[in-house]
């Protein structure tokens, strides 16, 4: 069942009274708490009368929630958008001068892991405290999951805190984990390590969902469920949450960007405004042109995942790193293929994880390869954007690593399923800044609770957004502070991990061997007790090397069979942007790309993005012009990271565009 806004004029001008009813971008129905479906419902008065919207919510069980009207707003000197007189009891939808608004008393901005499970916990609590607050939950894919790409290694500790009886969720275990290797890899050769994984007595669980239909497949480790690691499709997980929200009663919003963030008068956060919808290329109205809407709550929670485009104006807003003293955010950028092999090379459950080649000594990263069900396996690189060699090409060095001699006999006849890319930040304890701010918070990888040294940070977003989730339900009930959200992070298990394993990305930055070494005496002498806390290196954008101290690195060409180009690989990440609408990618200074990046560091954003977004060709004077294709972009957020000067700007597009995935 698909959402509706509904909008019938009463107007005595008019001759008919018949709704208008537009479509939300949602293929998961709304539900009250009790399961009943719903829709909205908006009365607008005629233009002649004066605008005046009140969201009716209808359900069939005949429940109509309270409902306010939020009133007038105004535009601070810097185009910010405040509103007045806010009013945050329930639910209301009214019209202000130039957008209508809806009024929830929670907004949270992402439906991944952080997001949907604060909304879970905070509804939990709602049911447990007899207490009726709204959740909204607004997501910029087509539909929940489908901007959603992991490494597939996902630990359920938290999960376990959040819905205790998914294992008896027909999850059924059925495929044991058959072997666990760490291989070392060079240009030929491949040397087999001691595997710090500890998977041995995995199981692969299947979990099928009525609802959405995907299947879910899990690497369990142990005899038991409480403290294994799993390999997941994040994609089908967190549409299968996206399921278990909604029956609690939270309203998902698939499809729709948030695109700024609303203030009032005293400076305080108070929702979201999501992108208008139908503005063609060089900015004029189409004929399906929408007004975005303001989503206003009384507390406004950021789960935009890593890179977080509200998040990171929020943080140099309230200089919410400065605060803390926190030093800047690392990242790396993880490119992933889902192959179907030959039936007699898959090996259900065997995982495999790399260092060192297609890298050099000086670059951070490494592979994995997990065996899925079904003839399925993922592959993937992981590459540090803190490199220096600016002619380094991480898509390539990833077409490279198919090749070894060790890999290509198992990808030999088979067939790629789905390709995809994102950014993940490794800063961890030393980057986390301070989440809160006036009218919210930031949770999940928007903050950065990456654990580097186990490549997971699932859980750790999870729980963050659980806790967040309680200390907005203290507000809201108990007239508490949100900042107990940060006190709360501090005395949890997401703390003790992160403050743990502080020492293990930044060893690395004297190079591969010195790093292993390092991590090696944090690990197995100091256990994670070092009395001191490296710091982290050049942010990465500042790490890139002038083109003049490298040489141009020479790729192979791709062989169409185990290495592919970039548009043919693009096609399999089911990526689709309306070209008539306005880049959402911007030049703060368009003339940077000709006069630095091209001469100084011979362009590498032809190189870091993994969807050739960016490309330099010949302007009606036959000179190098960058040219941008934003309707190739994958939302990896590379661009916005490693930029030499810091010149290109990510932002939302229209809602629903992007990537499609449902396999990563």
């Amino acid at each position: 069942m698909h959402r509706f806004l509904s909008i019938s004029s009463k107007s005595k001008s008019l001759k008919n009274n018949n709704p208008l009813h537009l479509r939300f971008a949602s293929p998961i129905s709304s539900a009250t708490p009790n399961g009943q479906s719903c829709f909205h419902y908006v009365n607008q008065k005629s233009p002649s009368l004066g605008p005046s919207f009140v969201l009716h919510r209808f359900f069939s069980s005949g429940y109509f929630p309270n409902r306010v009207i939020s009133s007038e707003h105004e535009r601070n000197r810097n185009g910010l958008l405040r509103l007045k007189g806010f009013v945050g009891e329930a639910r209301s939808f009214s019209s202000e001068t130039d957008r209508e608004s809806i009024e929830y008393d929670v907004v949270i901005v992402g439906a991944g892991p952080a997001g949907l499970s604060a909304a879970i916990r905070f509804k939990q609590l709602c049911q447990e405290k007899n207490a009726d607050f709204s959740v909204c939950v607004v997501e910029k894919g087509a539909e929940v999951g489908a901007h959603i790409i992991s490494g597939n290694v996902f630990e359920p500790r938290a999960l376990n805190e959040l819905l205790p009886q998914w294992k008896q969720e027909e999850a059924p275990i059925n495929v044991p984990v058959s072997s666990d290797k760490f291989w070392l890899l060079t240009k030929d050769r491949t040397i087999t390590l001691p595997s710090p994984f500890d998977n041995k007595g995995n199981y692969v669980i299947r979990y099928f969902s009525n609802a959405y239909e995907p299947c879910l497949e899990l690497l369990l480790l142990g005899d038991e469920f409480d403290n294994q690691l799993f390999s997941a499709r994040l994609s089908q997980l967190v549409r299968w949450m996206g399921m278990k929200a909604e029956e609690l009663g939270v309203e998902i919003y698939p499809g729709f960007s948030a695109s700024e963030i609303l203030y009032d008068a005293d400076y305080k956060v108070i929702g979201i405004g999501t992108n208008d919808m139908g503005i063609a290329k060089e900015g004029s109205k189409k004929e399906n042109f929408q007004r975005g809407v303001a989503l206003k709550g009384r507390i406004t929670l950021l789960a935009e995942g890593c890179r977080g485009s509200l998040s990171q104006k929020i943080m140099k807003e309230y200089k919410l790193r400065e605060k803390v003293q926190a030093q800047h955010q690392t990242y790396a950028l993880g490119i992933k293929e889902v192959w179907e092999i030959d039936e007699n090379k898959h090996k259900p459950g065997a995982v495999l994880h790399t260092l060192g080649w297609p890298l050099d000594s000086k670059t951070y990263g490494g592979s994995f390869l997990y065996h899925m069900k079904d003839r399925q396996i993922s592959i993937g690189l992981v590459v540090a954007l803190n490199y220096h060699n600016p002619f380094l090409n991480p898509y390539e060095e990833f077409q490279k690593l198919k090749h070894h001699p060790s890999i290509k006999p198992l990808l030999e006849g088979g067939t790629v399923l789905q390709y995809g890319a994102r950014t993940l930040n490794e800063g961890g304890f030393q980057s986390v800044p301070y989440p809160v701010f006036p009218g919210g918070a930031i949770i999940g990888c928007s903050a950065g609770f990456l654990n580097v040294p186990k490549i997971k940070g699932t859980h750790t977003a999870m729980k963050s957004g659980m806790l967040a989730a309680e200390a907005t339900f203290g507000v809201l009930h108990e007239g508490s502070n949100i900042e107990a959200y940060w006190d709360a992070l501090r005395n949890s298990w997401v703390w003790e991990e992160l403050h743990k394993a502080r020492n293990f990305r930044p060893a690395f930055e004297y190079g591969l061997f010195p790093g292993l070494a390092i991590s090696a005496l944090e690990h197995y002498v100091l256990n994670g007790k070092s009395p001191i806390t490296l710091k982290h290196g050049k942010p990465d954008h500042e790490a890139t090397d002038v083109a003049r101290l490298h040489s141009p690195i020479q790729y192979p060409k791709p062989d169409g069979i185990l290495s592919f180009d970039v548009p043919t690989s693009l096609h399999r990440s089911n990526t689709n942007h309306d070209h008539d609408q306005p880049a959402h990618l911007r030049l703060r200074d368009p003339t940077i790309p000709e006069t630095v990046n091209l001469p100084e560091y011979a362009a590498p954003e032809s190189r870091y993005c993994p969807a050739r977004v960016y490309e330099y060709i010949p302007d009606e004077n036959n000179q190098p012009k960058l040219q941008i294709n934003a309707q190739n972009c994958l939302h990896c957020k590379a661009c916005d990271i490693k930029d030499p000067k810091q010149n290109i700007e990510w932002t939302v597009p229209e809602g629903g565009g992007g990537p499609g995935y449902s396999v990563m």
